[in-house]
This record gives C-alpha cells, structure tokens and sequence, in this order.
C-alpha cells in the first residue's frame, strides 16, 4: 500500500468505519494515527464514539482533529505506519459550523488534498454518500449535502482507490475493477 490514499464510501451503518479499520489493521507496523473529527454533542455521539474508540483498541494513537486534517497528516505521515481519517462528512459539517461557506471549504479541501498527495504513509478516509437520498427540505441541509458530494468528489479524485460500502460488503470502484 506505500503511501496510497483510500476512500471509503457509503451510506449510513453500511460498514465504512469497520472495513476502513480492517484495511489499516492490515498494513504491517506499530505507528498507527486515527484522526477524529467528531466533536460529540449529546450522549447518543458519545456513545457511539466510546464504541469507536473500543472497536480500534489500544494500539492507535488517537487525534481528535475537528478541522485542522491537513496539518495533522503533514506532520503524522512522516513517522506513522498509517493515518485513518473518520470521517470527512463531519469534518465538512465542522467547517459549516464555523461559518466557511463554499470558498472557505475549497480552500481547507485544497489543502487536504495537497497533504494526501505528499503524504508519507497510507492515508485512509471514510466519508459518507450522502447524496443517494431525497432533496432536503432546508437550504441548510441541502448546502450541507451539496458540499458533502463536492468533497467527496475532489477527495476521490486524488485518491489511488476508492471503497464504496453497501450493506457491508465492500466494491472497489477506484482504479475499476
């Protein structure tokens, strides 16, 4: 895997996390990064949080990056075996939050992708598929989706493979089979 970038793609509960961390449990070596970007808000996030936390076991260092990805990835890949990123939909939630419109993300997009390019170890990334569903019914919500596919997109596009999760079986999609 060298210093490959993998996407990992699907819907909700569709097994992205679990197949991202199998993929990364795989490569040889100690060094393990897991970038967090949940900022957890109610009990339900922590919960499902604790469970994450439980499923990597003790042998991942833990980042808790709700923003700042790029940088994290510079500075980890030059010593790390792998970096697992989970994931990018919170990631472009966290940057909505703190009042970045379009413009804004491209540019903390660029310079995710511009890190992944020069990374020095396997990078992989779990997002979701969001589009797939109905239209939104809030301006909110739809700009949500609409930045979500759009780093999707760009993050794919840079990516050497792409996993797109369905009801836990995994189908590589990048480079086609």
């Amino acid at each position: 895997m060298n210093n490959t970038t993998t996407l990992v793609i699907g819907g909700c509960r569709s097994g992205k996390s679990s197949h991202a961390l199998g993929l990364a449990n795989a490569l040889l070596g100690k060094k393990k990064i897991f970038i967090a970007t949940s900022v957890p808000t109610d009990t339900e996030m922590e919960v499902r949080v604790t469970r994450h936390q439980q499923e990597r076991g003790r042998d991942w260092d833990t980042a808790e990056v709700p923003v700042e990805i790029p940088g994290i990835i510079d500075e980890a890949s030059a010593t790390a075996d792998v970096i697992l990123v989970d994931c990018l939909t919170l990631w472009t939630s966290n940057l909505m939050f703190q009042g970045l419109d379009q413009p804004g993300i491209e540019q903390h997009l660029q310079a995710l992708a511009t890190s992944l390019e020069h990374a020095q170890c396997p990078v992989i990334l779990v997002s979701n598929e969001v589009g797939a569903g109905i239209v939104p019914e809030n301006a909110l919500a739809r700009q949500f989706r609409d930045m979500a596919g759009f780093v999707n997109q760009k993050i794919a596009s840079v990516a050497d493979r792409v996993t797109w999760m369905v009801a836990g079986i995994p189908v590589q999609i990048k480079p086609a089979p």
